[in-house]
């Protein structure tokens, strides 16, 4: 999971559900969150802060201080957030190969 989430550059995201799909199953998406949600700081070589939800959105699940983090990470590699606080999927979307969505 951790390995499918590093391959999504700077500037792009993808969805929990994609992260699944790529595993096997979208049917995995929660399980992508709990894991990802679980990383600390120090594990630095997973961008958890691409992954996002198949809204566009930052799923903070009650974590406001980390969903601050996540939105000025996005924001720092470029990634733009409207006011209603989504991202155009379609343009920055990561096209991991042979995914159905």
């Amino acid at each position: 999971m951790w390995a499918v989430t590093a391959l999504v550059p700077p500037g792009h995201v993808t969805t929990y559900g994609d992260v699944g799909s790529v595993l096997g199953s979208p049917r995995f998406a929660r399980q992508v969150g709990w894991a990802l949600a679980a990383l600390k700081d120090a594990d630095g070589d997973v961008p958890w802060h691409r992954v996002i939800n198949a809204q566009g959105r930052i799923s903070h699940r009650g974590d406001t201080d980390r969903a601050r983090q996540q939105l000025r990470l996005l924001k720092d590699e470029g990634v733009a957030f409207s006011e209603a606080g989504t991202c155009d999927l379609a343009d920055l979307r990561w096209p991991y190969p042979r995914i159905d969505r």
